[in-house]
């Protein structure tokens, strides 16, 4: 079955099914007998199958045909549907995953819906890409935000993106910890420590991936899995309970009996991709697109340091997209 089947080959198919007569029916769409049977055994083609019976004297549906007139009917339904809705308002919300607040995707947002007023940039908060990755193809979120390297290759052939920031990374410590005093921690100095890096979340695999690759090459653990919380306060709650170093970003918010410190030697980076499904149009989109370059031109986002640290994977797409 197509993925994807032209709305005038339905549209032809219906007009038949109604008419039983392939004159009548071409009279009805105003269009030359020859082009309607032309666009049903094209569709025939793209279904491989017949849905009508012909002979000299009627046409009858066959029963695949009977099969996918139903669905048909519906498809064009929706699609009259669609063209009244934007016949008479303005463009529809666009869907907006920033996964936390206070983070890059907010600032990106926040300036994007200074350059577009009259668009409704609705802001979702769920959890990492790989998710929104998913909801997105299924056409229940517009745009996110994450590393794009980290998705599966199928789905994100799917997907198209744009590069905005190489976000340095840090770590979060409990108070207390042996390295809290410190203004910034030298990531060897985490060797031997369990991190917390989203370890059995089905939803952040991209950033356990990158973390996994980051603690492999300094002798880190990958904390073990810790129960799934669902908002802010409760991953605060679980984290504190367990006093376990949980690998962030510098722009990560504040968290009560926990310091943030940033990582150097080498300066880990975590890749930031705006990320939406291919074919997209929305005047909210373009304003993310632009919010993002103004802010990675102006605050050098896109810049590596030196003494920087990022998989070539990562490296390669977000340049292709950059």
């Amino acid at each position: 079955m197509p993925r994807e089947l032209d709305p005038r080959l339905l549209r032809a198919f219906t007009a038949v099914a109604a008419e039983l007569h392939f004159t009548r029916a071409a009279a009805r769409l105003f269009v030359a007998q020859q082009a309607l049977s032309r666009d049903i055994r094209r569709l025939e083609r793209e279904l491989g199958t017949e849905l009508f019976v012909r002979t000299t004297r009627q046409v009858s549906l066959t029963p695949d045909g009977e099969r996918l007139l139903p669905y048909a009917q519906a498809v064009l339904t929706a699609y009259e549907e669609l063209d009244a809705a934007f016949a008479t308002g303005g463009p529809r919300p666009l869907l907006v995953d920033l996964n936390t607040a206070g983070m890059t995707s907010s600032r990106v947002l926040d300036r994007a819906r200074e350059l577009a007023p009259h668009c409704e940039l609705m802001a979702r908060f769920e959890s990492g890409l790989t998710w929104a990755a998913g909801e997105i193809l299924a056409g229940r979120l517009d745009v996110s935000f994450g590393r794009v390297a980290g998705l599966d290759p199928a789905g994100r052939a799917r997907l198209d993106w744009q590069a905005v920031r190489y976000e340095p990374m840090a770590v979060l410590l409990p108070e207390g910890h042996p390295l809290a005093d410190r203004p910034h921690v030298e990531t060897p100095a985490l060797a031997g420590e369990a991190v917390y890096a989203g370890a059995g979340n089905p939803r952040t695999r991209e950033w356990t991936d990158l973390a996994a690759r980051l603690f492999d090459a300094h002798g880190i653990r990958v904390a073990a899995p810790a129960p799934l919380a669902v908002g802010k306060e409760e991953f605060r709650r679980v984290m504190a309970k367990s006093r376990t170093p949980v690998l962030a970003v510098v722009d990560f918010p504040a968290m009560p009996g926990a310091v943030l410190r940033p990582l150097v030697s080498p300066v880990p980076l975590s890749p930031v991709a705006l990320v939406w499904r291919k074919g997209l149009r929305h005047p909210g989109l373009d304003a993310l697109r632009d919010a993002a370059a103004e802010l990675a031109a102006r605050e050098h986002w896109l810049a590596v340091p030196e003494d920087a640290w990022l998989p070539a994977a990562d490296a390669a797409v977000m340049g292709h997209r950059a």
